[in-house]
């Protein structure tokens, strides 16, 4: 199994950015998927979690409204959409997926968000 992620970056407050999540190695459309996300200083904490059929599962409270997972099955790729960017969404993004029984995580992609 690998998560490779792309997308981060430096983006002003109020911007936008897409990260992406290419999987490989499990039958993808068979898992769900979840974006987590590390501020400097803190736990890892969920962001958001998709099913396998597109189904979301997860938001957290701070990203509602704002943030939209997704997912395209055909490109075995997981998508965040983070709209309004906020200063406090300066973090690490990690991909995560359970398959049988064990974990993975990407390698992660920074977001800093800063004037």
């Amino acid at each position: 199994v690998q998560l490779v992620e792309s997308g981060g970056g430096l983006v002003p407050p109020g911007g936008s950015l897409r990260l992406s999540c290419a999987a490989s190695g499990f039958t993808f459309s068979s898992y769900a998927m979840s974006w987590y996300r590390q501020a400097p200083g803190k736990g890892r904490e969920l962001v958001a979690r998709i099913a396998g059929t597109g189904y979301i599962l997860n938001n957290a409270d701070s990203v509602k409204g704002r943030f939209t997972i997704s997912r395209d099955n055909a490109k075995n790729t997981v998508y965040l959409q983070m709209n309004s960017l906020q200063p406090e969404d300066t973090a690490v993004y990690y991909c995560y997926t359970s398959v049988a029984g064990r974990t993975y995580w990407g390698q992660g992609t920074q977001v800093t968000v800063s004037s």
